[in-house]
């Protein structure tokens, strides 16, 4: 019997699928540490279209990783948690898992 996931598993699922296919290479790609709305819902679009994925996934994995505090939203700007600034001047792969340790270190 194959059962549905919980609520909490699907909510983290679609936080680390919006984090590592959409926030964290968009980020990358702007070299910024902040977006807009339009350029979130281009590359949203762009990627939901690529891998076959609902735009309801991704809007309930936005809001998520903004409640997390990984991302902060400010009218239609979203910007990175300060913490993960370091990752983005690098360039190098940051992953959920290792944003969610950094917004939580304190």
């Amino acid at each position: 019997m194959l059962r549905e996931k919980g609520k909490y598993a699907s909510a983290t699922q679609n936080r680390r699928f919006v984090w590592a296919e959409i926030i964290w290479p968009l980020i990358l790609e702007i070299n910024d540490v902040a977006f807009s709305l339009k350029q979130y819902q281009k590359k949203r679009d762009q990627v939901c279209k690529e891998k076959n994925v609902t735009i309801a996934v991704t809007s309930r994995g936005l809001v998520s990783l903004v409640q997390k505090g990984i991302l902060l939203k400010e009218d239609d700007i979203y910007s990175i948690h300060f913490r993960l600034i370091p990752y983005m001047r690098l360039k190098a792969n940051c992953d959920y898992a290792s944003a969610i340790h950094e917004v939580r270190v304190k």
